[in-house]
């Protein structure tokens, strides 16, 4: 008896065992609404009502189809230079890469569509456009791959440097060899052919660059995941020395991981040339690399959930206009809400794992 008396005090059914199950649920759902309580107490300080603001900011992003397609449009770099981090992160390396990569992807498809392309049906010539920019990430990856393999170098710190070259390399290209000669003398390339634009749906931007995001998210977790590559990957992440040990390929995984993510990236940059700008410019891109590294900080990495992170970053980046229209501020106070939102999920996942 007293030992179904202690049975039925543990079962699910039990109200103690139920409100233990509920807190989890709880804690994550308050560590979610806390960036917005605490930016709210920000927009009070400067006489902003908070609720009519956040009110306006989700009618702008989902009061129409267009208004959300634009959230999608801002996630798809942010997906795919996020997979650029959460890769190699797995192997247990830092790439803050994903700026550059993405630059001088969208550099590679520019010169690729300009020069070799332009008379091509879109069947054909959207795919090779696609390869360029993998390429052209992939390349510029790879560099900060040799310099850690051969040369033992941080890649955090060469990464990060290398998307200083990335924006000085673009600039030097749209100032010179790829300049515009009907540009009235402004710095950005010819535009690429109609039929090199990826297709978009009717009355909005969204062009089909997300479903690629989706799909190459999806895939980078399956690799990850599920295959025999993956685990030598995230063996490698947890424990070099004992992967070394089982005799695995260290510097081998090392560059292949690296350049593999600085692809993903180049493929955002070509997603940018041809689903948006239509045309290389210096600002292409700009700080798309370093959100999508948020977006894998956030995510903790994990590919499925970079896609629901730069959906969240996307967002906060539409609302950002209706924020500086309606209250005042300038557009880049947004920043400080994408912060708030990094810190306390951070504190989240710390403490769950805890």
């Amino acid at each position: 008896m007293k030992q179904q008396a202690g049975a039925a005090a543990l079962s699910p059914a039990n109200g103690m065992t139920r409100g233990n199950r509920w807190k989890p649920a709880a804690l994550k759902t308050a560590l979610m609404l806390a960036p917005f309580v605490v930016f709210g107490l920000f927009l009070l300080f400067h006489n902003v009502n908070p609720v009519t603001l956040y009110i306006s900011m989700i009618q702008s992003t989902f009061g129409d189809l267009y208004g959300f397609g634009e959230v999608l449009l801002k996630a798809t770099p942010f997906i795919l230079t996020g997979l650029a981090a959460a890769l190699p992160a797995k192997a247990g390396l830092v790439n803050v890469g994903g700026e550059g990569q993405l630059a001088i992807g969208a550099l590679f498809s520019t010169w690729f569509a300009v020069f070799y392309l332009d008379a091509m049906p879109a069947a054909l010539g959207i795919p090779l456009m696609l390869l360029a920019g993998a390429l052209g990430g992939g390349l510029w990856a790879a560099v900060t791959a040799l310099l850690k393999v051969k040369g033992g170098l941080n890649e955090t710190i060469t990464s990060l440097l290398l998307n200083y070259v990335a924006a000085f390399t673009v600039g030097f290209f749209v100032h010179g060899l790829l300049k515009d000669p009907n540009s009235f003398n402004w710095p950005f390339s010819p535009e690429i052919a109609s039929s090199l634009r990826l297709p978009v749906v009717n009355g909005t931007r969204l062009h089909v660059g997300i479903l690629l995001a989706l799909v190459l998210a999806a895939v980078t977790w399956y690799v990850l995941a599920r295959t025999r590559l993956g685990f030598r990957i995230r063996v490698i992440g947890s424990n070099r020395f004992a992967a070394e040990r089982a005799g695995f390929r260290i510097n081998r995984t090392y560059f292949w991981v690296l350049v593999a993510g600085g692809m993903l990236a180049g493929i955002a940059g070509m997603i940018e040339i041809a689903g948006i700008e239509g045309r290389l410019r210096a600002s292409t891109g700009v700080n798309y690399g370093y959100l999508g590294f948020l977006a894998a900080m956030m995510a903790w990495n994990h590919p499925l959930r970079i896609v629901l992170t730069g959906f969240i970053l996307g967002m906060i980046s539409v609302a950002g206009n209706t924020l500086e229209i309606a209250s005042g501020l300038p557009a880049s106070s947004v920043h400080i809400l994408m912060g708030l939102v990094l810190f306390f999920i951070l504190g989240s996942g710390r403490r769950s794992s805890r």
